[in-house]
């Protein structure tokens, strides 16, 4: 099973950034379209960017020109790079498959924490 580790998260004020990263366990990375997710403070994760494993990406509305997803195969890892935070983008950060069906996720990592202040 595919272990992942999420690092990068902290505490800045509104406006900061953040660069987060996910290594991934395994040789499969590559044929993975990968996802990070986010889980706001008392309520379910949500989907924010995904990225395929040829390169294309898509953004959550509540994401798009402040963050940007990109991945490094032969590192098996998967970055979000967050531009100009609120306090909105407080919650713990996941990455982990692209899926719809958030239910078909069986393991997730530690995730990683980001906490903005206003």
């Amino acid at each position: 099973q595919v272990q992942l580790v999420e690092s990068g998260g902290g505490f800045v004020q509104a406006g900061g950034s953040l660069r987060l990263a996910c290594v991934a366990s395994g040789n499969m990375f590559k044929l993975y379209n990968m996802a990070w997710y986010r889980q706001p403070p008392g309520k379910g994760r949500e989907k924010i960017a995904t990225i395929n494993r040829d390169g294309g990406i898509t953004y959550a509305d509540s994401a798009k020109g402040r963050f940007t997803i990109s991945r490094d195969n032969p590192k098996n890892t998967v970055y979000l790079e967050m531009n100009d935070l609120n306090p909105a983008d407080t919650g713990l950060y996941y990455c982990n498959a692209d899926v719809t069906d958030l239910s078909r996720i069986t393991s997730w990592g530690p995730g990683t924490q980001v906490t903005v202040s206003s």
